[in-house]
């Protein structure tokens, strides 16, 4: 791919901001620095700097959807910001090509006092477009924002999922070449985030460039072609999502003993500048996958897998308490291996009796797509009566053949109530845990692993353009089959 051929170039992009500890400070620092020079003084600082970002270099070249991933904090929306022109530079430069179109932080574009038609107007002309694209565009941009007869009320009255609607609707119908999107999509709905996601993959079909930050690990991997490794203002790595992805996990789940020494092997398979599309499969990090026997010692238990996002529900007669899986060698554990088998366990104390119990359990991703449930009993059955100050130890076997990354974990208790069969006691995203990056020459995309020996058929006829090529027919571990082909 040609250095010329791109839509973005980012070239030792770097903000400083200057951070004052009282407003005086500010005066002195506009007035005193000069007197001093003046009178051939040493002059002094009555600040002290913070860098957002430091010596930030990439490109997107035209066509791609980029990603960029990192934790609160590393420069991701500076960096948008300085992309879209609304951020000067202190030192490098940022070079765009085409229109851009951009949806950063909620409340950014819009009049608040206006009304959604007005802003409509307004955002179309500071996009570029004349009174008749307008007018042409218009029934689109009401169309996918869905917010009806509210487009003629003003922007203060709008809920933050209605904002994002009309403001995504007008993005996306100016016909941009660069898309440029901040997380504003994480406050829309699932149908509408569905809707949006469908939507830029039309635009980037159409050879437009996408652009965006997103902390939700699998968009980046369905949507993008690279992804970005934002950390403490700087660009750690630029490469195929998976990797970058995994690196990421790995990163922002480091127990403070560790983050140095995930940091080192970051960037030891990183050039400073990032890696390029083309050169990123020479100096592929190392991704997940099967592991074999010998690198089982892996897992372990990691204090830091905390979720922040469990809900307990209210307790009828039972609690759920204990959580927690374990290895073979009944070791807890929430840092697993992939291909290993675990048990999923809690106990369910009984403060008085019940009927027709059951209990389940849920798998979940970091984005909340249910990934498997299943429940001890079949359907219509269950324990016909536990008495009071009973206790159960219920346990669920599963094996990881997860992909590298977080999920989380329900649990639930039910029986029968007045309504009929329901919830005695639930807890939502009661545990999480991490399915370990390793090392492997696999390459996957998805969820899931579904294959632990993967085996691949195929046929070579006569006449294939590969003078050497042997006629083989059959099935077989794809490694072995495949040194057979050479």
């Amino acid at each position: 791919m040609s250095s010329e051929d791109f839509s973005i170039r980012v070239e030792g992009l770097s903000k400083r901001y200057e951070i004052y500890s009282q407003p005086a400070d500010r005066l002195k620092q506009m007035v005193l620095p000069r007197v001093q020079r003046a009178v051939r003084r040493h002059s002094r600082a009555y600040f002290h700097e913070f860098w957002a970002l430091r010596d930030v270099t990439f490109d997107v070249h035209r066509g791609e959807t980029v990603g960029i991933v990192g934790r609160n904090g590393s420069g991701k929306s500076t960096l948008l910001q300085m992309i879209c022109g609304t951020l000067t530079p202190t030192l490098g430069s940022v070079a765009v090509k085409g229109r851009i179109a951009a949806l950063l932080e909620l409340g950014a574009g819009f009049n608040p006092e206006f009304t959604g038609k007005e802003n409509v107007r307004l955002s179309g002309l500071l996009y570029g477009l004349s009174d008749d694209e307008l007018r042409d565009r218009y029934d689109a941009i009401l169309d996918f924002a869905e917010i009806g007869d509210f487009i003629d009320q003003p922007v203060k009255t709008y809920s933050s999922g209605m904002y994002v609607r009309l403001a995504f609707a007008v993005a996306i119908n100016v016909s941009p070449d660069v898309l440029v999107i901040d997380e504003a999509l994480s406050v829309g709905d699932e149908a509408f985030q569905r809707k949006c996601f469908a939507r830029i993959d039309q635009i980037r079909d159409a050879g437009a460039t996408v652009l965006f930050v997103s902390h939700a690990a699998q968009s980046v991997l369905q949507l993008c072609n690279r992804a970005v490794l934002m950390e403490h203002g700087r660009n750690l790595l630029v490469g195929r999502p998976k990797e970058v992805i995994a690196f990421y996990q790995k990163l922002i789940y480091a127990p403070p003993q560790r983050y140095q020494e995930v940091l080192s092997e970051i960037k030891s398979i990183a050039s400073p500048v990032g890696i390029s599309a083309d050169d990123w499969t020479e100096v592929s990090p190392p991704v997940g996958g099967i592991l074999h026997n010998d690198m089982v010692d892996t897992e372990r238990y990691d204090s830091n897998l905390t979720p922040k996002s469990t809900v307990e529900f209210e307790s009828h007669g039972i609690r759920i308490h204990s959580l927690r899986i374990q290895n073979i060698h009944g070791n807890d554990v929430n840092v697993l291996v992939p291909g290993c088998a675990y048990i999923y366990t809690y106990d369910v104390d009984f403060d008085r009796s019940a009927a027709q119990v059951h209990f389940g359990m849920m798998i979940k991703s970091i984005s909340g797509v249910e990934l498997y449930g299943t429940d001890s009993h079949a359907e219509g059955e269950g324990i016909i009566y536990v008495p009071a100050r009973a206790r159960i130890r219920v346990a669920f076997r599963f094996r990881a053949l997860m992909l590298p990354g977080a999920y989380f974990l329900n649990a639930g208790c039910m029986g029968a109530t007045r309504n009929g069969d329901g919830f005695l006691h639930r807890i939502v995203d009661a545990l999480m845990f991490r399915v370990e990056t390793t090392r492997t020459n696999r390459r996957y995309a998805g969820l899931f692993d579904i294959a632990e020996d993967p085996v691949c058929g195929w046929e070579l006829f006569e006449g294939t353009d590969a003078p050497d090529a042997k006629v083989l027919v059959g099935y077989g571990n794809m490694e072995n089959a495949g040194r057979q082909a050479r």
